[in-house]
């Protein structure tokens, strides 16, 4: 039997303005041993025949683990002519959720506070946004940025039936420095969580490590 390869983590394509935060997460899960997918540092695998878009969406089909990072900011590649383009964050994430990947996800504190507050005066849900407009500024940049978030924490779904919805709220480097230590340091038991459980066809093995 060849030898393993290392777990394969995919960090959201997320970049703008949390650039601190992206070298503090990357430094963080290659020193514990993973091989890191992170648009930021230029290791996704990308292959010229395909669009920005099908480079990272095929990185979250392979990846063995994903992390994805939700902030004020929506991101960048939809189509400002089509208002129900999405990011390519927006993408990632929710083709890990529908993908049932193995994933963890960090939210901004002005996020959910925001998707609170809005819940509260009854604009909730997408639907009950619409009426809204949002001047872009330092605070948010797009209201799609909650719809994403309600996507991630499994919002309108029976609370019973809600699986992978652990959205983590973080206010600086450190407290999302500390989530990650948490969830990931302990390698060799992420290692065999997946090798247990194989949801997604994973093989750790030379002829595998993507699905």
């Amino acid at each position: 039997m060849k030898g393993k390869k290392k777990l394969i983590i995919m960090v959201s394509s997320t970049v703008y303005g949390i650039e601190e935060l992206l070298d503090r997460i990357y430094t963080l899960l290659t020193s514990y041993g993973y091989e890191v997918w992170m648009s930021h540092k230029g290791t996704v695998p990308v292959l010229s025949s395909r669009t920005a878009f099908d480079n990272c969406l095929a990185a979250v089909e392979k990846c063995n683990l994903f992390l994805g990072i939700i902030t004020t900011r929506y991101g960048s590649g939809q189509d400002e002519q089509d208002p129900q383009s999405l990011s390519i964050t927006h993408q990632e994430i929710r083709k890990a959720i529908e993908m049932n990947k193995n994933r963890w996800l960090l939210a901004h504190d002005h996020v959910v506070f925001a998707w609170s507050l809005l819940k509260n005066l009854q604009y909730n849900g997408k639907a009950g946004r619409e009426i809204l407009t949002l001047r872009k500024s330092d605070i948010m940049d797009d209201l799609r940025v909650l719809d994403l978030y309600e996507e991630a924490i499994a919002h309108g779904i029976p609370l019973p039936e809600r699986q992978g919805n652990w959205v983590q709220k973080y206010r600086n480097v450190e407290e999302s420095s500390l989530f990650v230590t948490s969830q990931f340091s302990r390698y060799q038991e992420v290692e065999m969580f997946i090798e247990e459980n194989f949801k997604n066809g994973f093989s750790l093995f030379d002829e595998g490590g993507q699905s």
